[in-house]
């Protein structure tokens, strides 16, 4: 009974992420309880607002979680991943600015409605990964070998559609997606990851994406066989990440109101590649859950802080996250996984038969 139910816990899906997220918790705890510590404050134009490491994690783990939804979907249907996602970012975001501030860089007033300023972000936003899918689905090109070319021109690419320079939205509206809305104390991020997890809920649940995608990626002839058209899951995959790129796009520029392009979003994708990874969701294809990927979003996010909070410098972040990558690839190992199975049937106390005393 015992070794049922400790096989049936660690074979779940969530039980690394939550492993994770319990083990961050812990070293916290121990080394600073305050980091538990929510409060109630205002803000520079006098809003109340809640402020505290955690909602700091919510805050800003929400654009990673966004971005892991997409991510999860592509990296099930191609078996290979997008790491042109931070430069896409920079692209949908510099268009929403050209509409919002139009010529001028320093507008008096926008020079368009911000729905208006998202849905041509959407558009560009699912134009870069209609031409990533399409490379990857039509053409056969490897994904990261595919999306490689928006990595490595995309930022020039944004910074050519506002001229180089660098564009302040005035309405002070238009901070509200990447902050506060007056009133509301809880940083808007989090509804609107709410929304993206609602609507992406609805679609694997009404429609047949989300078996399509798996049976892609577990066999992509069979999957013909049955009636499935690969090419199509795999291009409608990257489109769906370059929405949620837009919407991550309106995130990051609402915060500061402007851009920079060398810096926004950079190595977010490594971030939302490692939150698929750590939901224990198969790198090379097929079967996946979605949910894991955005729990493992937030386990990203709360480790980033946690080494913030311990002055760990910004360039070193990498060098933890590569630790955090090498233990997912070490416990994911199959003779590892074997090692660990037999310790824990040595562990579990046999149960007396029928004839023993």
């Amino acid at each position: 009974m015992f070794k049922s139910i400790v096989k049936k816990i660690t074979g779940n899906q969530l039980f690394i992420p939550i492993m994770a997220l319990i083990l961050l918790a812990v070293i916290n705890l121990i080394v600073d309880p305050g980091f538990f510590k929510v409060s109630l404050g205002k803000n520079n134009a006098g809003n109340p607002v809640l402020s505290g490491y955690l909602i700091t994690i919510l805050d800003y783990g929400s654009e990673l979680a966004i971005l892991a939804i997409g991510m999860t979907l592509v990296t099930a249907a191609s078996g290979g991943q997008d790491i042109s996602v931070g430069a896409t970012i920079a692209i949908a975001g510099s268009a929403m600015l050209r509409v919002l501030c139009g010529t001028n860089s320093r507008p008096d007033a926008i020079q368009a409605p911000i729905i208006v300023a998202f849905l041509v972000a959407c558009l560009v936003g699912m134009l870069c990964g209609a031409f990533n899918g399409a490379l990857v689905s039509f053409f056969k090109i490897q994904p990261m070998i595919a999306t490689l070319i928006l990595f490595t021109a995309g930022r020039s690419i944004a910074a050519w559609i506002n001229n180089n320079e660098l564009p302040i939205v005035p309405d002070p509206k238009f901070s509200y997606f990447g902050g506060f809305i007056p009133g509301v104390p809880i940083p808007t991020t989090v509804f609107i990851v709410l929304i993206c997890i609602v609507v992406m809920a609805l679609v694997l649940k009404f429609t047949n994406l989300g078996l399509y995608t798996q049976a892609v990626g577990i066999n992509e002839k069979s999957a013909r066989l049955n009636g499935i058209n690969p090419t199509l899951i795999k291009f409608i995959a990257f489109v769906i990440l370059g929405l949620c790129v837009a919407v991550a796009a309106l995130i990051k520029v609402s915060r500061l109101s402007t851009i920079n392009y060398s810096v926004i979003a950079k190595d977010i994708e490594m971030d939302a590649i490692l939150a698929v990874a750590l939901g224990g969701n198969a790198l090379s294809g097929g079967k996946f859950n979605m949910w894991a990927s955005v729990l493992g979003a937030y386990v990203i996010q709360f480790l980033t802080t946690t080494l913030y909070k311990f002055n760990v410098q910004s360039d070193a972040l990498a060098a933890y996250k590569a630790v955090v990558v090498i233990l997912l690839v070490f416990f994911s190992a199959p003779k590892v996984r074997e090692g660990l199975g037999s310790a824990v049937k040595k562990l579990t106390p046999k149960r007396a038969g029928k004839g023993e005393a």
